[in-house]
C-alpha cells in the first residue's frame, strides 16, 4: 500500500472515529445520571501570549511545591502564576541562567521546590529555586544514557526514573547521582514512557511495546495479556502509562489507541479506541489523567481529548471547534495536568488552556455549525418545556432547536415562508399536544413528526408574536398590536388593545408577558401591568404603573416577567429593577418593594424570573444572573467561577428543565443553572508572592516570603516590587486584588481590573512595615484570601540611633564653641566697625550728594535732565501764585542731517554749544535742562511773556551766528523756539503742551524762529 493511500485511509478512519464518538458519546455522560452531560462541554480558558507563555507547541506541564505551573514548550520553559509567565530559554545557558536546549519534552516537580527538565537534545536539567539557576547533567558516563529525554517518573522513594531515547536511568536528587539500567528489551529500544506503580512494579514503554519489572525482580518482561486487540496495542509503541486511584493500569500507544488493566489483572480495550480501525492507525496517546473517580481523560495527538469511564461502552471526544472560542485550542494534546485547585490543564499544539471541572453551578450551550448538540444560532430568545419534557429553544432567523434530554440529542428545525428570517420568541403547547411557535405570526409543529405548519393564523401573519399562554382551548397571544385570544376549537380570534381615552383598557399595545396569577391573568406591557379576572374581561383591566411620587408603585413600567412563588411573594421584573409584593393577596393592595442595584443586583434591567425548589429566586439581567436567597434575602451574583460565561440577558427567555435545572436565554447562547450544585470542599488556594525584585535584583524563588515571613532590605536597597497571585488559576480577571503597606499607606491600594497584581514601592524610608496583600473572589462562593509579610528596611549608618545621638552631642559642642568664638570676634570687631561706620557715613553723605547731582544732570551738557528739570519747574509752578512764569522749548533744526552728515560726535558738539549759548542768557534762578535728544527747555521765573520772548530771540540770534567747529569743519546751527506763559489754573503738563505746540508752529513756519503759544 502506498504512503499516500495509507494517509488517506488513516484520515478517513479518524473522521469515522470522530462521528462514532459524537454519536455514542451520549452514553458515557448520561450514565453518570446527569441528562445534560451530552451538552455540557468543558469550557477552556486559553492562556494568551499577553501573559508571556510562548504561543508554541506546548509539550509538558508540572506544578511545583509553591503552586506555580511550569509549562514546557518547543522554544523554552515558562513559570506561570495565572497572570504572567517568566520564560527561560537557551540565552545565558553557559552561566546557568538558561537551558542547554529550548525543546522541553518532560517536566517533574521535585519535593524541594525545584524542577527536573527533560530536553530533546540537551539531556537532563535541574532548576534550583535557591539560586534560580539551571544545572545540566552529563550525558554518557556518570550521566544519562542519551541526550533525548522522553519521560520522567516518580519512584515513590525520593528518586526519579528517566526514559531516554536509548535507555532507562535512575536519578537521585539528593546526591545528584545518575545510574543507567540495563533493561534487556532490545539494543535498539527507544524508551518513550516509564511509570512505577504503587505496588513497586516498574513499567516501561518503548518502540517494542510494554514491559514490566515486577517488584523484587531485576528483569523486564512483557506482561501477560490476551491475544487480539489488547496485544495489538501492547506490542505497539507505548507512549503513555498511568495508574489511576483504583490501581488500574492505563496504556497508550503510538498507532493503536489505548487499553487498560483492571485490579484483577484483566486487560480491556477502550471502545472505539483500541487496535486499528478498519486498518487505519489511531492517534498517538500522549498522556492520561484521571479527572474524577473512574473517569479518564486520554490526550491524543490528533483526536483531542477522549473522555472515558472504565466499564462504559462508549467514550466522548473533546476536541477543537473553530466556531467556539472556549473549545480545546488544538486537537494535538501532548500533556494533561490537574492542579491542586482542581483545574485541568491541556498542553496542545496551539497553546495552553485550562478548564475548571468544579465550575458546574452553570454551563453554557453555544452555537456551532460543526456539532450536533450545539445551538444553530447565537442568541436564545424563547424557551419552553413541553409535556414530554422536551426543551424548545427559539432562536434568530427562524431557527428552532429542540433538546431531548432522554436521548441526549438536539434537533435543529427551520421555519419557512415569510417566517424564515424572523426571530422565534415564544412557544406554547396546544391542547392537542402540538407546539405553537410565536414568531412573525404563529407556526405549528407536529409533536411527533416535527413537521412545521407556517402561518397558522392568516390574520396574524404580519404581526410579531411576543408572548403565548394557553387557557384551556384558548391561546392568549401578546403582540405589538395588543392582545389576541384564539379559540383552537372554533377558530375565532378576538382582540383587545389600548385606548388612550379609556383608563380601564390595556396599558399598552405591546404585550411582552402573559402570566396566570391565581385566578387572574396579568399582562406585562411596556407601560405597566394590566390585570383581568378572565381572559378577556368585559369589565376592563386593573392597571398598575410606576408613579414617581409613590415608592410602593412598580419600579418601572417596562415589564418583562411576572411570577408568583409558593411562599406567597409576587415578583415582577422591570427595566428598573425587581418589584416584589411580599404578601400577595388577590385584588390588592398592590404595594411593591424594589430590589435593584442598591440591593446587589448586577443590573436594574431584569429580563426573566425563575424560582427553584428551595424558594430561591433566580433572575437574568443585562449584567448577568443573580440569585436572591429565600431565607436571608441576600443577593448573590453568579460569575465565571460558577460556570457562568454568557454575560448579558435581554430576552424574556427562561424555563425550568424537567430535572429542576433553570434555563436562561442570553446573548450568545443558553445558560443552564444547577441551583443546588455546590463545589466539593477543598483547601483554599494560597495568595502567594510569585516574584519579587529588590533594588533591581530578583529574589530567588525559594527565598520568596510566605504568609508571616519577612523581607529584609539592606541600607542600599530601598526599592521593592512584589508580584502576587491567588494560585487557584480560576477566572483571573474576575479576582479583585489590593495591597497596603501598614505604616506607610493610609488605606488599601486597589489594583485596576485587568492590571497585573503587583505592589511597587520606591525609596522606602527605613523602618519596619507590614505589607498586606488581599485577593477577593466573586460569585456564589466568594471568599477573601490575605497574606501578610514583614518588610524591614535597615537604616543607613547616619540613620541609626547611635549615630544620631553622637551627631546631636557634636552639634551642641560645636554650637557652644561657635558662640564663644563669635563673642570674642564681635567684641574685637565692634570698635573697628564703629570707626568704619563713621568714616563710611561721611563718605556716604558725600557720595549721596554727588549721586543726587548726577541723577539730576545730563551727562553730555551738564544741564538738568528731564526728570530733575520737571521736579524744579514743578516747584516754580507751585510757587507761581500770580507771578509771571514762562517756559521756552528749544529744538535744533535739522539735527538729524547734522548727525548723518558730520557724525554723532559732531551732533554732541552742537548740543553742547546750544546749551552753552542758552546758559549765557540765563539769570540767577532760571532753570535750563535737556528735554530730549536735540530738545532743550528753559524756565523763566518772574518773567512776563514779552520778556521771555525777547530772551528767546536773543538766544536764537546768537546761536544762528555761532559757528560750531568739528574736525576743522564749520557747522551752522539754528533753533526753533516755542514760548508759553503760565495761565491761571493750568497744570504743568498743559503748560508744556502749549509750549510744545508753539514749537511745532515755529517748525512748520520755516524753522529758526520764535513763536509764542496762544
Amino acid at each position: 500500500m502506498s504512503h499516500r493511500l495509507r494517509r488517506r485511509l488513516q484520515h478517513c478512519c479518524l473522521s469515522l472515529l470522530g462521528l462514532f464518538l459524537l454519536a455514542f458519546g451520549v452514553g458515557t455522560r448520561a450514565s453518570t445520571g446527569d441528562p445534560w452531560a451530552p451538552f455540557d462541554a468543558p469550557w477552556f480558558d486559553r492562556v494568551s501570549s499577553s501573559e508571556g507563555v510562548p504561543q508554541s507547541i506546548i509539550t509538558s506541564l508540572a506544578q511545583d511545591r509553591s503552586g506555580l505551573v511550569w509549562v514546557g514548550t518547543m522554544v523554552g520553559l515558562a513559570r506561570y502564576d495565572g497572570y504572567r509567565a517568566q520564560v527561560f530559554d537557551t540565552r545565558n545557558s553557559g552561566s546557568g541562567q538558561g537551558l542547554p536546549d529550548a525543546y522541553v519534552r518532560s517536566l517533574f516537580a521535585l519535593p524541594d521546590g525545584g524542577l527536573l527538565i527533560g530536553t530533546n537534545a540537551g539531556g537532563l536539567v535541574r532548576f534550583d529555586p535557591a539560586t534560580n539557576r539551571f544545572q545540566a547533567y552529563p550525558i554518557g558516563a556518570n550521566g544519562t544514557s542519551d541526550r533525548k529525554i522522553y519521560d520522567l517518573a516518580d519512584d515513590h522513594a525520593g528518586g526519579v526514573w528517566i526514559a531516554t531515547d536509548s535507555g532507562l536511568d535512575h536519578f537521585d536528587p539528593r546526591t545528584n547521582a545518575i545510574v543507567q539500567l540495563k533493561t534487556g528489551t532490545g539494543t535498539a529500544a527507544r524508551n518513550f514512557s516509564v511509570m512505577q506503580d504503587r505496588a513497586g512494579n516498574l513499567w516501561l514503554g518503548n518502540n517494542d511495546g510494554l514491559f514490566v519489572r515486577h517488584a523484587g525482580s531485576k528483569a523486564f518482561v512483557r506482561p501477560d495479556h490476551p491475544a487480539g486487540t489488547v496485544a495489538t496495542v501492547l506490542t505497539n509503541q507505548i507512549w503513555a502509562i498511568y495508574e489511576d486511584h483504583a490501581g488500574r493500569l492505563w496504556v497508550g500507544s503510538g498507532q493503536t489507541g489505548a487499553v487498560y488493566r483492571d485490579t484483577d489483572g484483566q486487560w480491556h480495550p477502550v471502545p472505539g479506541f483500541s487496535g486499528y480501525q478498519n486498518g487505519a492507525q489511531q492517534s498517538t496517546v500522549r498522556d492520561f489523567l484521571e479527572i474524577a473517580t473512574d473517569t479518564m481523560w486520554i490526550a491524543t495527538d490528533g483526536s483531542g481529548v477522549l473522555a472515558y469511564k472504565a466499564g462504559d461502552s462508549q467514550l466522548r471526544r473533546i476536541d477543537h471547534d473553530a466556531a467556539i472560542s472556549s473549545s480545546l485550542p488544538g486537537d494535538s494534546v501532548r500533556g494533561l495536568l490537574q492542579d491542586r485547585s482542581g483545574n485541568i490543564w491541556t498542553a496542545t499544539d496551539l497553546g495552553l488552556a485550562r478548564t475548571d471541572p468544579n465550575a458546574r453551578s452553570a454551563f453554557s450551550l453555544l452555537p456551532s455549525p460543526l456539532e450536533q448538540n450545539a445551538l444553530s444560532d447565537t442568541s436564545v430568545r424563547g424557551i419552553y418545556v413541553d409535556a414530554r419534557s422536551r426543551i424548545w429553544l427559539g432562536l434568530g432567523s427562524g431557527r428552532i432547536d429542540m433538546i431531548d434530554l432522554k436521548t441526549g440529542r438536539m434537533t435543529h428545525l427551520q421555519l419557512g415562508g415569510n417566517q424564515v428570517h424572523r426571530d422565534v420568541q415564544t412557544f406554547v403547547e396546544a391542547a392537542d399536544g402540538s407546539i405553537l411557535v410565536g414568531t412573525q405570526g404563529l407556526a405549528r409543529i407536529n409533536p411527533d413528526t416535527l413537521a412545521i405548519q407556517p402561518s397558522v393564523l392568516p390574520a396574524l401573519e404580519n404581526k410579531p408574536v411576543l408572548s403565548l399562554q394557553r387557557d384551556g382551548s384558548y391561546i392568549l397571544i401578546g403582540t405589538y398590536d395588543g392582545l389576541y385570544r384564539y379559540d383552537t376549537r372554533g377558530g375565532a380570534l378576538d382582540h383587545v388593545g389600548h385606548d388612550p381615552n379609556d383608563p380601564g383598557s390595556l396599558s399598552s399595545d405591546t404585550v411582552r408577558e402573559i402570566a396566570r396569577v391565581g385566578d387572574s391573568w396579568w399582562y406585562g406591557t411596556t407601560h405597566g401591568i394590566s390585570i383581568a379576572n378572565s381572559v378577556l374581561d368585559d369589565r376592563g383591566f386593573v392597571n398598575l404603573a410606576h408613579h414617581r411620587d409613590d415608592p410602593s408603585s412598580l419600579p418601572q413600567n417596562y415589564i418583562s416577567s411576572i411570577t408568583l412563588v409558593p411562599q406567597g411573594q409576587l415578583w415582577v421584573s422591570t427595566f428598573g429593577g425587581l418589584g416584589v409584593i411580599d404578601h400577595y393577596s388577590p385584588g390588592g393592595p398592590y404595594r411593591f418593594r424594589t430590589v435593584g442595584i442598591a440591593q446587589g443586583l448586577a443590573s436594574d434591567k431584569v429580563s426573566s424570573l425563575l424560582d427553584d425548589d428551595r424558594g430561591n429566586l433566580w433572575v437574568s439581567t443585562s449584567g448577568g444572573v443573580s440569585m436572591i436567597d429565600n431565607d436571608t434575602h441576600a443577593v448573590h451574583n453568579l460569575g465565571p467561577r460558577d460556570g457562568l460565561h454568557i454575560p448579558s440577558y435581554i430576552y424574556v427567555a427562561a424555563a425550568r428543565a424537567p430535572g429542576g435545572e433553570l434555563m436562561f436565554g442570553g446573548l450568545g447562547g443558553l445558560t443552564v443553572i444547577r441551583p443546588h450544585w455546590r463545589p466539593p470542599a477543598g483547601t483554599p488556594a494560597a495568595l502567594a508572592i510569585t516574584h519579587a525584585v529588590v533594588n533591581g535584583d530578583e529574589i530567588p524563588f525559594a527565598q520568596l516570603p510566605q504568609d508571616g515571613q519577612e523581607i529584609q532590605l539592606d541600607p542600599r536597597s530601598r526599592n521593592l516590587r512584589v508580584d502576587f497571585a491567588l494560585l487557584d488559576y480560576q477566572t483571573p480577571l474576575e479576582t479583585s486584588y489590593s495591597y497596603r503597606m501598614e505604616g506607610l499607606d493610609d488605606g488599601w491600594n486597589q489594583i485596576t481590573r485587568g492590571s497585573l497584581p503587583s505592589a511597587i514601592y520606591t525609596n522606602l524610608p527605613h523602618g519596619e512595615y507590614h505589607l498586606r496583600l488581599r485577593a477577593e473572589t466573586h460569585g456564589m462562593q466568594p471568599h477573601t484570601a490575605e497574606t501578610r509579610i514583614g518588610i524591614v528596611v535597615k537604616p543607613r549608618w547616619y540613620e541609626t540611633l547611635v549615630s544620631r545621638f553622637v551627631a546631636v552631642l557634636l552639634l551642641i559642642a560645636l554650637i557652644v564653641l561657635l558662640v564663644h568664638l563669635r563673642t570674642l570676634y564681635l567684641r574685637r570687631q565692634a570698635l573697628q566697625l564703629q570707626r568704619q561706620i563713621d568714616e563710611h557715613t561721611r563718605d556716604l553723605l558725600s557720595a549721596n550728594q554727588r549721586l543726587d547731582e548726577l541723577a539730576g544732570t545730563d551727562g553730555l551738557t551738564g544741564a538738568y535732565n528731564r526728570r530733575r528739570f520737571l521736579e524744579l519747574a514743578g516747584g516754580e509752578h507751585e510757587l507761581a501764585k500770580g507771578r509771571a512764569l514762562c517756559i521756552a522749548l528749544f529744538d535744533l533744526d535739522r539735527f538729524k542731517r547734522i548727525n548723518d552728515t558730520h557724525g554723532h560726535l559732531a551732533g554732541d558738539a552742537v548740543i553742547r554749544c546750544a546749551i552753552e549759548v542758552i546758559r549765557q542768557h540765563c539769570r540767577q534762578g532760571d532753570l535750563v535742562g535737556r528735554y530730549g535728544g536735540e530738545e532743550f527747555v528753559l524756565c523763566l521765573p518772574d518773567t512776563a511773556l514779552p520778556q521771555a520772548l525777547d530772551i528767546a530771540e536773543r538766544i536764537r540770534n546768537e546761536l544762528a551766528m555761532a559757528e560750531v567747529m568739528h574736525e576743522g569743519r564749520s557747522i551752522a546751527v539754528t533753533v526753533s523756539i516755542g514760548v508759553a506763559a503760565l495761565q491761571p489754573g493750568e497744570s504743568i503738563e498743559q503748560w508744556l503742551s502749549r509750549a510744545d505746540k508753539a514749537l511745532y508752529e515755529a517748525k512748520h513756519a520755516g524753522r529758526n524762529r520764535c513763536v509764542t503759544a496762544s
